[in-house]
């Protein structure tokens, strides 16, 4: 694992960010901070509210700017100084005021304006493993489209397809502590989906290593799109067996729920409210078998992966609730 004191050797006069204030933003924010040369950060947000949080969570370490980032103009003037750019926005299912078009492709089509008109020398993508324009799954095709977006670019980019991220207190940490606690849990096919979780350091590490380039250690990443994943693929019922035991229990009885029925509610869901807590397409991707092979991507990047015990303990155990 590559340690948070990141040694930056070709780093940016500034980096900008959009979605820093999520939780791979302010992590990667800190790490920016962190390094030998501090870097200075642009970070994008849609509201007043959400600049004061991020000014709050990085201690100052960002400059937060209030804008739509699919205003090019906006857009142009916050990139106006950076020399890369972090596409962290993304969504996995729609609502009343959040379409995939809206939150994948019209983004990345002002993004891509954006750092041609402003001379950014590299943009970095963080997408979904699995995404691909001719995927039946509506967020996967429509992530995949995003990406060709800003491949086909004239500024270099760099695409990373990553699975579920694992953080300290986010959304997936939070979840496998509750369900590996619980006396049972509801899990589609069973929990014989196939998952291959990745350490959110991990992920800043390869999103750093992007900015860099390209002095990564694999050579020049322009234009290319790589798939990056955990060091073990195991069945989602295998995963929380491993937290349970970090708590000292036995691990939870899973009580299988049918595909079918599980599309059939997400689908009554998207029919008769605005903002449905799932969706037939966040379904898809949380279903998704991911089981790839990391290590040309972690040579390329110059990346070691952290051990998955490792990362649970960190986050998901006992540890990480004291």
């Amino acid at each position: 694992m590559v340690p948070p004191e990141l040694h930056l050797p070709n780093s940016p006069e500034r980096v900008l960010i959009t979605g820093a204030n999520g939780h791979l933003g302010t992590r990667l924010i800190a790490r920016l901070a962190a390094a030998d040369e501090p870097v200075p950060v642009r970070a994008v947000v849609r509201s007043e509210r959400a600049a004061a949080t991020l000014r709050e969570k990085t201690r100052g370490a960002a400059e937060p700017v209030v804008l739509d980032p699919r205003d090019v103009e906006a857009l142009a003037c916050a990139a106006d100084g950076c020399s890369a750019a972090v596409h962290l926005v993304g969504i996995l299912k729609e609502g009343a005021n959040s379409r995939f078009v809206d939150a994948h492709e019209n983004i990345s089509v002002a993004l891509a304006e954006a750092s041609a008109r402003a001379g950014l020398r590299r943009i970095v993508y963080l997408s979904i493993l699995g995404s691909h324009p001719g995927s039946p799954n509506a967020c996967l095709a429509s992530k995949g489209r995003a990406e060709r977006i800003l491949l086909e670019s004239k500024t270099p980019a760099l695409v990373l397809r990553v699975p579920m991220v694992i953080g300290e207190d986010d959304f997936a940490s939070r979840a496998l502590s509750g369900q590996a606690r619980a006396p049972f849990v509801l899990l589609p096919r069973g929990g014989r989906s196939l998952e291959q979780p990745i350490d959110a350091n991990d992920v800043v590490s390869a999103i750093l290593a992007g900015v860099r380039a390209p002095a990564a250690a694999g050579g020049p990443l322009d234009d290319v799109a790589l798939d990056l994943a955990g060091p073990r693929s195991l069945p989602r019922r295998e995963i929380l067996a491993l937290c349970a035991a970090l708590y000292g229990r036995k691990p939870p009885n899973v009580i299988p729920v049918p595909l079918a029925i599980g599309r059939t509610a997400a689908f009554l869901f998207e029919k008769i409210l605005a903002d449905p807590p799932v969706s037939r397409a966040m379904l898809g991707v949380l279903d998704h078998d991911d089981d790839i092979d990391p290590t040309d991507t972690c040579r390329r990047l110059g990346l070691e992966l952290t051990p998955l015990d490792a990362t649970l303990r960190r986050c998901v155990g006992p540890e990480a609730r004291s």
